[in-house]
């Protein structure tokens, strides 16, 4: 019996399906279409290997993150009832490569030398089985002490993907790994297509962790050290690992790809590539949903509360509002409760350079949406003025909102569902229910619980001479 771990990368900087996705809340934990995020489609899509292959055995997942989605991730897992072995946490983005080793350090901590599937968060792939038929044959080839990536079967000549050059046949469907090749060109990319020696570089990878720590050391000691370093010197907090900020503040940032792949490529056999023909998507910018979504008869694809008239090949994506489109062809619209995109289908790929402008003048837009997850729940803008911030609360069944004060605003609270416990000043506590209200003077202490069994939601009205995020003073769990 095999065991394999998953190993899910859930990076990313949300700029290219603005304004869904923000730096914030990235578009791994966007759903796209299905009945969950990209970050769950990945868990379950691996979680269906063990009904193609019997003889394969699944350990608990490892996911590593940005600390700054730690509670996104940790609650759409909750959602799957997924308990991972562990979620890592980097203070910094450092590329795939270190991400790798640092799981790989980790696992090695728990299990001797398990085969590790190492997947982006945020890509689609449609046929389930396919994808297990393909990762079950990797996983043998890897338990052997190969280095196993996926190469996605091209289905159009595409200038926007790195390509793999393809070699040698091997046992069942696998090839030697020859070459990466940058993105091409137009020209190039329809010589690829007919040659049919080059696959779409997926970003998927199988191999022990042994031996990708082997292969990093071989190549990039100074990554491995960093990484080390890092995993020596972080510490577990529950479900999460936390790296040691400054161990991988100085470990320096590469990919998978660049620090160990290319190098192993050409030369030696346990660099393998397998084909896979599974109706794969990067969603790398709106464009892209037309390969993962169906349109109707007129091209066009729509969610949410939409109307359309006269409209061609057009996409129309409502978050928060009704959206009526009327005589255009060839556009994307999409709208949410703080931000609307218009933009012609052939200028999809600047979308980043709004993201980019917003994040130059510092706009609240780039960061978040108007929903915030929080470790307790969520916290949703409704109205804001120049002394005044009107918000929605919404705090999960038995948790809390640590105890804190605020120097320059007080705040007044209006239940209106469930039932909260509040604490306020050093000894006072008591319970609201429904229709009833307290107010927290400035500078008092004060938490924040739902004792119930349903979700305990508030209108928050925060008044004051200042309302910034940084007027909090927590204080420790006791």
């Amino acid at each position: 019996m095999t065991t394999t771990k998953a190993v899910i990368l859930s990076g990313g900087s949300g700029t290219r399906l603005w304004p869904l996705s923000r730096e914030a809340y990235p578009k791994q934990f966007l759903d796209l279409g299905g009945e969950h995020s990209l970050l769950q489609e990945t868990l379950l899509r691996v979680q269906a290997l063990t009904g193609v292959a019997s003889d394969v055995q699944l350990e608990p997942p490892l996911v590593v993150c940005n600390e700054s989605h730690r509670f996104l991730v940790a609650e759409q897992l909750r959602e799957l009832a997924v308990t991972p072995d562990v979620i890592v946490l980097e203070p910094f983005g450092r590329n795939t490569a270190p991400a790798l080793t640092c799981a790989a350090l980790l696992a090695l901590r728990q299990e001797s030398d398990p085969v590790l599937t190492v997947m982006p968060s945020d890509h689609v792939i449609r046929d389930t089985e396919s994808f297990c038929t393909t990762l079950a044959e990797a996983v043998k080839l890897a338990a052997q002490g190969a280095l196993v990536t996926f190469g996605i079967v091209p289905t159009r000549p595409e200038t926007g993907f790195g390509y793999i050059r393809v070699g040698t046949p091997l046992s069942g469907t696998a090839r030697v790994l020859e070459a990466f090749v940058e993105k091409p060109d137009l020209a190039t990319a329809r010589r690829y297509l007919e040659s049919g020696d080059y696959l779409w570089n997926s970003g998927i990878f199988v191999m022990r962790a042994g031996v990708w720590l082997e292969s990093i050391g071989r190549f990039r000691p100074d990554i491995l050290e960093a990484c080390r370093e890092a995993v020596t010197r972080g510490q577990r907090d529950a479900d999460f690992f936390r790296l040691d900020r400054q161990a991988f503040q100085a470990c320096p940032s590469d990919s998978i790809d660049y620090a160990v792949m290319e190098k192993l490529s050409g030369s030696e056999s346990k660099a393998v590539v397998l084909p896979l023909s599974a109706g794969w998507s990067d969603l790398g910018s709106w464009p892209a949903l037309w390969e993962v979504r169906e349109s109707d008869a007129e091209g066009n694809i729509t969610h949410g509360d939409v109307f359309l008239k006269d409209v061609k090949n057009s996409l129309v994506y409502a978050n928060d509002r009704f959206v009526a489109a009327l005589g255009i062809e060839n556009l994307i619209v999409a709208e949410t409760a703080d931000a609307i995109l218009v933009a012609h289908r052939d200028s999809a790929q600047q979308v980043r350079a709004v993201a980019e402008y917003l994040k130059s003048q510092g706009r609240y837009e780039y960061h978040h949406h108007l929903k915030i997850h929080r470790p307790w729940g969520t916290i949703e803008t409704v109205s804001r003025g120049d002394r005044y911030l009107v918000n929605r609360l919404t705090v999960r069944p038995g948790a809390h909102v640590v105890t804190q004060l605020h120097h320059h605003r007080a705040e007044h609270w209006i239940v209106v569902r469930g039932t909260a416990r509040i604490t306020r000043g050093e000894e006072e506590t008591f319970f609201l229910t429904e229709n009833q209200s307290t107010y927290i003077p400035v500078g008092v202490k004060h938490r924040l619980e739902n004792p119930g069994k349903i979700p305990l939601e508030l209108i928050e009205v925060q008044s004051g001479t200042y309302l910034g995020e940084d007027d909090i003073v927590r204080f420790p769990e006791s």
